[in-house]
C-alpha cells in the first residue's frame, strides 16, 4: 500500500477534477493521502466533506503557513487552528514553520505562530507538519523552546543538509522526501535518504508542486508518489514492495492512521 503524507488536493487546482486525480491515484496503488489544509482559508475547511467523499481513505493536517503567518494575530491563532481540528478531526497540525526565502510574513510573526502551534500540538499530542526554508537554526530554537522536548512530526519536503537531518532525527522527527529527490542535482538529498533510520522516513507529492523527474513542470498529483518512493528504495538497497511497506508503516505510526485494509 501507498501512501502521500502531503498533498494539498483541497486546493483551488483540484477543484474540476478531483475524482479523476483520486482514480489516478488509486490505480498506482496510492490508497491513502495527509491532505494539508490552510486554517486561514475557509473555502478549503468548506471542501473538506467533499475530498472525504471522493478519497475515504484521506486524511487531513490543518495549520497556519509561515506564508500566512501574518494574516492572524498571535493570541488568536490556537483557537483558529484548534477549532479547524475539531471540524475536520485532522491528524497533524500543519503545515507550519519558518521561511526566511520569501519572508511573506515577518520573521518575528512567523516565530510566534510557528511556536503557538507547536504548543497546541504538544497539549492535543498531534505530530507536527514542518515547512522550513532558510531557517534551519530558528527552527530548531522554535521546535525546542515551545515543544518542551516533545513536539514530534515530520519536516516536510525535506531539502536541508546533513547537519539538519541528524539534528531532526535526534530530536525524534520523521524526514519526508518529495519529488525534488528525483531531480538530477539533488545528490545530497538522496544521501540524506540513504542514510536517515529505517523508520524515520515518509514520501509525499506535495502536489500541486514538485512533479517528479521526468514530469517535472505542471501539476502534480498523490498517483506520483511512487516515482519519489522508487527513488528512495533504489538508495537505501530496497525493494519496491519493502520500501512501500517500510514507508506505510512510519506513517501509520507518526500520524496514528491504518490502512482500508488492515
Amino acid at each position: 500500500m501507498l501512501i502521500d503524507t502531503h498533498c494539498h488536493i483541497a486546493g483551488d487546482e483540484f477543484v474540476d477534477d478531483l475524482s479523476a486525480v483520486v482514480a489516478r491515484a488509486r490505480e498506482a496503488g496510492v490508497q491513502q493521502a495527509i491532505c494539508i489544509l490552510d486554517a486561514t482559508a475557509r473555502v478549503e475547511l468548506e471542501r473538506v466533506p467533499g475530498v472525504r467523499t471522493a478519497w475515504p481513505g484521506v486524511a487531513f493536517a490543518v495549520g497556519v503557513h509561515p506564508h500566512h503567518a501574518g494574516k492572524v494575530s498571535v493570541d488568536e491563532v490556537e483557537a483558529l487552528v484548534g477549532a479547524a481540528l475539531e471540524e475536520t478531526g485532522a491528524v497533524a497540525v500543519g503545515e507550519i514553520g519558518l521561511d526566511y526565502h520569501y519572508d511573506f510574513s515577518p520573521r518575528a510573526q512567523q516565530q510566534a505562530v510557528f511556536g503557538r502551534q507547536i504548543s497546541l500540538a504538544v497539549a492535543r499530542d498531534l505530530p507536527i507538519v514542518i515547512h522550513t526554508r532558510e531557517a534551519d537554526a530558528d527552527t530548531l530554537e522554535v521546535i525546542d523552546t515551545a515543544g518542551g522536548g516533545r513536539a514530534r512530526g515530520v519536516f516536510h519536503c525535506f531539502t536541508g543538509d546533513q547537519a539538519l537531518a541528524e539534528a531532526a532525527v535526534a530530536r525524534g522527527f520523521h524526514l519526508s522526501f518529495s519529488g525534488i529527490a528525483t531531480f538530477p542535482r539533488a545528490e545530497s538529498i538522496r544521501e540524506v535518504a540513504a542514510w536517515v533510520p529505517a523508520d524515520r522516513w515518509l514520501v509525499e507529492t506535495d502536489s500541486p508542486y514538485l512533479s517528479p523527474a521526468p514530469q517535472r513542470g505542471g501539476r502534480n498529483e498523490p498517483g506520483r508518489v511512487g516515482r519519489v518512493l522508487d527513488t528512495v528504495a533504489r538508495v537505501r538497497g530496497m525493494s519496491l514492495d519493502e520500501a512501500a511497506e517500510q514507508a506505510y508503516t512510519n506513517a501509520a505510526a507518526l500520524f496514528g492512521i491504518s490502512g482500508p485494509n488492515r
